[in-house]
């Protein structure tokens, strides 16, 4: 799949630890969300995933087969041996993730790369790499991740925009309340966890989000 940056409008991020560790959960919240029109979805099980290496990629080849079923673009979190497994469309790579140029070359061309960058000087690097988008954040506190970096705001995240040649997709903290604002940054969309496998209404929630464009 053809990278287009709208593919970052709603992105959704998902592991089992979102849920509690259960696996029917997750995979009903996740299917909800793909039929409710999210935009991309990020398969990132971790930070307390009680799932075993085995049971952890054959959740991530029934996450693809959902996201086939829902044409909802792919993406692995870090691990891109698994990307070329499950024959994901895309890998996202964070800071303190595997080095992006090993990335770049284990994927080529086979999927396109997402970077996390939160400072000016990381996006520079990424301005010279042949990746398809970088994610900024957290925007906003978050409970989502135990390794987050500090809030950096609509400032610095403007700032960020301003910088990269690349499209940005805002995350962290982000809800349906204030994405408005974060959109008015300038960024090519918004991620997040909680304000959609938290949602009580998906169809709500991810028609809310997509009328902001």
């Amino acid at each position: 799949m053809k990278f287009k940056s709208d593919m970052l409008q709603v992105y959704l991020i998902a592991g089992t630890q979102d849920v509690g560790g259960d696996v029917a959960d997750y995979l009903r919240r996740v299917e909800a969300s793909m039929k409710a029109g999210i935009t991309a979805f990020q398969f990132r099980d971790k930070d307390g995933s009680k799932l075993t290496s085995s049971e952890r990629l054959d959740l991530a080849k029934r996450s693809r087969q959902l996201a086939t079923k829902y044409n909802v673009p792919f993406i692995i979190d870090d691990d891109y041996e698994m990307a070329i497994n499950v024959h994901a469309d895309g890998v996202h790579v964070g800071q303190k993730d595997q080095r992006i140029d090993e990335v770049l070359r284990a994927v080529g061309d086979e999927m396109f790369v997402g970077y996390s960058c939160d400072t000016l000087d990381q996006i520079e690097h990424a301005n010279q790499l042949p990746i398809a988008y970088v994610g900024s954040g957290p925007v906003f506190p978050t409970g989502s991740k135990d390794d987050a970096d500090p809030v950096m705001g609509f400032v610095k995240l403007h700032e960020l925009v301003e910088q990269s040649v690349h499209p940005i997709v805002a995350v962290g903290g982000i809800t349906p309340a204030n994405a408005a604002d974060v959109i008015k940054t300038g960024v090519a969309g918004i991620s997040g966890i909680s304000m959609i496998m938290k949602s009580t209404d998906v169809v709500k929630t991810v028609d809310e989000l997509k009328r902001l464009y």
